[in-house]
């Protein structure tokens, strides 16, 4: 599979001056990362060097362009240049996968998703995944992200009264508890998330990515799925009745298989197709990391408590860069690319296991809503009807609990 070329194009290089402008990171107060214990939500862009986990991120920090970066501002003038009839209009699709946030070089709050999901394609529900949007800015440290859970639930009732009721936006939340904590703490984060939720609770992540060979995305700590103390808070999921989900490198998907033979009674949803990346300082031969990939994802397929998101394929850090051309990819272009990814978790843990994500405003920086799920359309075509609707909505339904 060969990878796009950029482009000198009139109107390229304000996109580019526009990336450099916003390559700085989201302006977290120190604080906020004093401690150890707390998450790092990666919020690289532009090119943006790794930051130490324990350290706070420095607005200074480089803006050499560089495909290690996660994250790209979204371009709405070069969206435009790209439009698409909806394919295949009657499936119903249920996104189980985006983020809402206020950051200057993407924002997304309920009213742009909105306006995604009334592009065209029949949405019947979304779940938002916790990315630290709106913590709060003091209190106890786990205590803060109380504040994300507060604010999406006070979203999708926002857009239920703005009309968007049967679009069910904001459904499910997934939202941030670090299971590091002691249990009983632990056991009251998780009660206290679900009164903040209102109704909509129905899993918690922790990311996980870490490898040195991709120092752009490490984060967490390595090994967080093995500790002891994440282990412990783990388990206190189950009781609960809440899913868990991750984002990982393929390298550590022997720590997921781990894991999910370990708690067999806790559903797991590995995101954005287990992460095979072959971008920035991870080894740039696509067929090597596929190959690797591959093999660990069929194996840990065995594990029938796993499940597996398919897409963000579109961040910049999988190394097809998307977002650097020209004009916007059509969703032709976006099933060649992305076939070989999508069929083989689909092979590996059957529809009934695998849903489709937008991973919007993420996904963004590479093509727009309507052109995203063509893609995903044109993949499945030759898939039969029952199994498109576990695909695009029943496996999403089932997992996140949606009673749609």
């Amino acid at each position: 599979m060969a990878e796009p070329t950029s482009s000198s194009a009139p109107g390229f290089l304000g996109q580019q001056l526009l990336r450099k402008l916003y390559a700085t990171v989201w302006s977290f107060s120190s604080d906020k990362f004093a401690d150890s214990r707390t998450p790092r939500h990666l919020v690289l862009f532009g090119g943006m060097s790794p930051l130490d986990f324990n350290s706070p991120p420095s607005p200074m920090t480089g803006v050499t362009p560089s495909k290690s970066a996660l994250f790209a501002p979204v371009c709405l003038e070069w969206l435009a240049q790209r439009t698409e009839e909806v394919l295949d209009p009657e499936i119903a699709i249920v996104d189980a996968h985006h983020h809402l946030w206020d950051r200057p070089e993407c924002p997304y709050l309920i009213q742009d998703l909105l306006l995604d999901a009334r592009s065209g394609h029949i949405i019947r529900g979304t779940v938002f995944v916790e990315c630290r949007s709106r913590y709060r800015r003091d209190g106890d440290r786990p205590l803060r992200s109380l504040g994300e859970t507060e604010f999406v639930a006070g979203a999708g009732e926002e857009a239920d009264r703005a009309g968007g009721s049967t679009l069910n936006l904001c459904s499910g939340i997934v939202a941030f508890v670090d299971l590091r904590e002691d249990p009983a703490a632990v056991d009251a984060l998780l009660d206290a998330h679900r009164d903040a939720a209102l109704g909509r609770l129905r899993g918690i992540r922790n990311l996980s990515a870490w490898d040195p060979r991709a120092a752009a995305v490490n984060g967490p700590p390595q090994g967080l799925l093995m500790s002891e103390a994440f282990r412990a808070g783990f388990a206190r999921l189950a009781p609960h009745g809440l899913t868990f989900e991750t984002w990982m490198l393929h390298s550590q998907l022997a720590e997921l298989r781990d894991l999910a033979d370990a708690f067999p009674d806790t559903r797991i949803v590995l995101n954005h197709v287990g992460g095979p990346v072959p971008a920035g300082d991870y080894p740039t031969d696509r067929a090597v990391v596929f190959r690797e990939w591959s093999g660990a994802m069929r194996t840990l397929s065995s594990c029938p408590n796993l499940y597996v998101k398919l897409g963000g394929l579109g961040m910049p850090i999988f190394g097809f860069s998307l977002h650097e051309r020209s004009a916007p990819p059509s969703s032709q272009e976006l099933a060649e690319l992305w076939r070989p990814y999508i069929e083989t978790c689909i092979q590996a843990f059957g529809p009934s296991r695998c849903m489709f994500e937008s991973n919007f405003p993420v996904d963004k920086c590479s093509c727009s809503y309507t052109t995203l799920w063509n893609a995903f359309k044109r993949v499945t075509s030759g898939y039969s009807r029952q199994e498109r609707e576990q695909l695009f909505s029943g496996t999403a339904s089932r997992f996140y609990r949606l009673n749609l």
